[in-house]
């Protein structure tokens, strides 16, 4: 199958880059690179550089292509500059999605799967979340997913396609980038590394749901490709598993020193500190992803402990 992903130099989007190869698939990415990196991808595997937002670029790349599916993971990640852009962030996350849903359906691409958010979409949950829990999103990033979920929902019913709404939870691993605000994973694996203390927010306890990003590939696989009885559907992808920063900072810690003592390097990461709590910061964001165990036969394969052993490594393996 020739299968499309938008943002497929990025993290999760390189990964399913990966996957879809080792599948057997023919992938082609687009993306702008304001994220990703060119380096995240085989060298077989056709890139254009090319912002979603250009109608005229992205029906030269579907003409060109043809993709029979597509994977819409390209988006603006970013809650605070949603916050403080909301114009941007429905460029980019609203008619840029448009530009992608459209094209697709133009070449009579058969599936589309767009990367949801299940911790933008549920607000506060203190136990996981099924798919049925309302739909409630403060930010315009979180808007903009429900939004997009929507719009996949008329294009398949209209467009005579099939749309997956994949809700991601917390996901992290090699290849995930430590300069933005999102992925603590790899901030703190960064840091941490390098000698450097890492700041906690508040006290700590903020629960999430981590799952490892080759995990959340193959659930794309599974979508893109699953044989479906409905034209739209939404799955959460998690593990329901729940585990505070503070915890988090100690195992990426511990496994730094591990590293640190391979290769004969005195002392041993510093331990953290504590800042003020940022404002808005939901305290526990946990899904329950039996759904996508029952219907595609997905569920995570990494542990959390063994997930971020291969993510602090991948991180030391670039110093």
């Amino acid at each position: 199958m020739r299968i499309l992903i938008t943002g497929g130099a990025g993290f999760i989007g390189s990964h399913i880059v990966d996957a879809c190869l080792a599948a057997g698939h023919v992938p082609a990415v687009v993306d702008d690179l304001s994220s990703g990196s060119p380096k995240n991808l085989p060298a077989n595997v056709p890139l254009f550089r090319v912002d979603i937002r250009d109608r005229v670029a992205l029906a030269k790349v579907f003409d060109e292509f043809r993709p029979e599916a597509v994977s819409h993971q390209a988006a603006q990640m970013s809650v605070s500059r949603s916050v403080r852009e909301p114009v941007f962030d429905a460029e980019v996350n609203v008619l840029g999605l448009l530009n992608i849903f459209d094209e697709a359906a133009r070449v009579g691409a058969q599936r589309i799967v767009f990367a949801s958010s299940g911790g933008v979409l549920y607000g506060d949950v203190f136990t996981p979340a099924p798919e049925e829990t309302p739909a409630n999103p403060i930010s315009p990033y979180g808007i903009s997913k429900w939004v997009g979920e929507k719009y996949l929902e008329f294009y398949a019913r209209e467009r005579g396609l099939t749309g997956v709404a994949l809700r991601y939870a917390n996901v992290y691993g090699p290849r995930q980038n430590p300069h933005g605000e999102a992925g603590v994973m790899a901030i703190f694996s960064q840091r941490l590394l390098a000698g450097e203390a890492v700041t906690i927010n508040g006290d700590g306890k903020y629960d999430r749901d981590y799952v490892y990003g080759p995990d959340v590939a193959q659930a794309n696989l599974l979508a893109l490709t699953k044989p479906l009885t409905t034209h739209f559907d939404a799955f959460n992808i998690g593990t329901g598993q729940r585990i505070d920063v503070n915890q988090l900072e100690e195992l990426v810690r511990q496994e730094a020193a591990a590293i640190w003592q391979e290769r004969k390097r005195s002392g041993s990461p510093p331990a953290p500190k504590h800042g003020p709590a940022r404002a808005g910061d939901l305290r526990s964001s946990i899904v329950d992803a039996r759904k996508a165990t029952a219907v595609l036969g997905w569920k995570p394969s990494v542990e959390f402990s063994e997930g971020v052993k291969l993510t602090v490594r991948w991180f030391a393996q670039q110093i």
